[in-house]
């Protein structure tokens, strides 16, 4: 399906990885081929109003299947909340927000695969797709890939222990605090690439994004938001340890100090107070509750600690007023969500653009599913960057040290499938 993808100038594949967790939706999506598409002109982009009615006026219009993604300068748009710095380092160009009505979408279950086209023949597609050749070649590059940080680890290291400063001052209380790494005239394969990231790291909210000649190859372990019928979902991660390969002893040991992690924990619960806020302003009063604190779920690379918070979602309310309430999740800025973004954008090198931002999609009836775009590589095919970011949620506590060494570890499936 994804090799028979590339085809398209605009395609959207999500996997969940045969992960079966809860609130499972589907093995595996993909849309191609454009028939309409909401892409905002910069006039309404600087008018939050007219980018969230013009949002709304398109999915009333188009009330079938829809996939696109929204990034972090998004909440700038729409709250006025500042983004970061236009001066900052950013090399790739998906728009602030996009949605895209596809001609086909296929549905991947365990046991069969579902076909819809709007203008297609669902059978020529299957045919199409079946006589597709998977790509095997790698395309080649200079002598490898060398990444890059835009911080050395003795900048980062006095980086938070500023940001501390304005904890102590009562400024916040957690921010979640990025770094980019990034390296300019190469040249991959990002079907391969994908491929290889998330045979290292399959993750149940990947995500292989074309938007022209932008690429978003994603190995996420976390939604940001799903709705079905009046129920809304969020599920943030706060708390991440390493996975001890070939130990079965240490790791669960690892495991267990995540769990009962004081740190990890005060991380976690600032941030479940701050998408039960968020969701308490679209939901019905006394609907938001908590069915699971600090759950531990393992993946390939760590051992992560989600919460999942629930509401009702008041009725006559969509899309727009549950972005307009949470976005961008609170996992990726921090508490207070407002003051935090102001210091992302204070501290940061980098923008985020559509890092901690969300891929997914909406389907025919208004229900949807977006991830949090994290674990994460970037690529321009015009201008030959590529690019990841890692971060981690910064508190008083925050031992600097053990942050970097956080980030350096979320990010080792990255490296190593670009090595």
């Amino acid at each position: 399906m994804l090799s028979w993808s590339l085809q398209f100038s605009i395609c959207c594949f999500l996997d969940n990885n045969q992960y079966a967790q809860p609130h499972h939706s589907y093995e595996s999506l993909l849309a191609v081929g454009p028939v309409s598409a909401f892409a905002p002109s910069p006039e309404i982009i600087n008018d939050g109003a007219a980018l969230l009615n013009a949002l709304q006026q398109y999915t009333e219009q188009h009330q079938d299947w829809l996939f696109g993604h929204f990034n972090y300068n998004f909440a700038g748009s729409v709250t006025g909340a500042l983004s970061p710095a236009t001066t900052s380092a950013q090399r790739h160009d998906f728009p602030v927000c996009y949605l895209f009505q596809p001609d086909i979408v296929i549905q991947l279950e365990a046991s069969h695969a579902t076909i819809s086209c709007l203008q297609s023949n669902p059978a020529d597609v299957y045919a199409s797709i079946c006589a597709t050749h998977m790509s095997n070649t790698p395309a080649p590059t200079k002598s490898g890939i060398t990444m890059q940080p835009r911080f050395t680890r003795e900048e980062y290291l006095q980086t938070i222990q500023q940001l501390q400063q304005h904890i102590l001052r009562g400024d916040c209380y957690e921010l979640n605090f990025c770094q980019e790494f990034f390296a300019t005239d190469v040249t991959i394969n990002p079907e391969l690439l994908y491929q290889k990231l998330t045979s290292l790291s399959p993750t149940p909210f990947a995500a292989y994004y074309k938007l022209g000649s932008q690429y978003a190859l994603c190995a996420s372990p976390e939604r940001y938001i799903r709705k079905t019928g009046s129920q809304l979902i969020s599920q943030p991660i706060k708390g991440t340890s390493a996975r001890i390969p070939h130990d079965t002893a240490a790791d669960e040991q690892s495991r267990q100090n995540l769990l009962h992690s004081a740190k990890d924990k005060s991380e976690n619960v600032m941030v479940v107070d701050l998408v039960r806020n968020d969701l308490s302003k679209v939901c019905e009063e006394g609907s938001v509750h908590v069915p699971e604190l600090f759950g531990i779920y393992s993946f390939p690379q760590v051992h992560q600690m989600i919460s999942t918070i629930e509401g009702r979602l008041l009725p006559g309310l969509h899309l727009r007023e549950v972005l307009e309430a949470s976005f961008p999740m609170g996992s990726m800025t921090g508490a207070p969500k407002k003051r935090v973004m102001e210091l992302i954008a204070q501290y940061e090198r980098s923008e985020r653009g559509l890092y901690s931002g969300s891929i997914g999609y909406i389907k025919p009836g208004g229900d949807f599913d977006f991830n949090v775009v994290i674990r994460s590589l970037f690529y321009n095919t015009i201008t030959r960057y590529l690019s990841y970011q890692v971060g981690g949620g910064i508190t008083f506590y925050s031992e600097a040290s053990r942050e970097y060494e956080e980030c350096l570890l979320k990010a080792k499936a990255i490296e190593k499938a670009i090595q």
